[in-house]
């Protein structure tokens, strides 16, 4: 039987609310749970990691549609999308699908199931509202929703709604 992973995009109204700080802190409980996650980030604009001058940049540079950097313990796969855009979608299928977790920071137009993250003094409005796909709410506050609500820094409870997520 081949695993499928869960895919879990973490969003929030707008930029500022702690997605990538909320993620940082649930992936070492995730792990001590047992499993093994991938991560995506959205880079808003253009984006490099390689810079001018190193062999692979020349050898991007040079026109390679796909250029792997890498040593024994990491690797970085660059690959170049002139002629037609690529969706996230394909995008993420292209990433080893072996693992329990793909966790997505941001996104929030994507069809994966979402947990928001709702800071009142940061949030323009409470995604979970208007966007049927949001799961879960984590929130510097509580109130009351059709969806669980757990507080931002009980990463413990999000982290087991997540692992029962992916055990069913």
């Amino acid at each position: 039987m081949t695993k499928i992973p869960l895919i879990l995009t973490i969003v929030a109204s707008n930029s500022g609310a702690g997605k990538t700080t909320f993620i940082e802190k649930i992936i070492p409980g995730l792990i001590r749970r047992g499993l093994k996650i991938s991560s995506v980030k959205h880079a808003h604009h253009d984006f490099d990691i390689d810079h001018e001058g190193k062999d692979s940049y020349r050898l991007r540079k040079a026109g390679s549609y796909q250029t792997l950097v890498m040593n024994t313990r990491r690797s970085a796969l660059l690959t170049e999308f002139e002629s037609e855009p690529v969706t996230f979608e394909a995008a993420i299928k292209q990433m080893d699908q072996n693992v329990d977790l793909i966790l997505i920071e941001g996104l929030k137009s994507l069809n994966f199931p979402k947990i928001e993250v709702y800071r009142s003094s940061v949030s323009k409005v409470r995604l979970a509202e208007i966007d049927s796909s949001i799961i879960a709410i984590v929130s510097n506050e509580s109130f009351s929703c059709n969806k669980p609500v757990f507080d931002i820094n009980d990463t413990d409870a999000v982290e087991q709604f997540i692992f029962n997520l992916i055990k069913q």
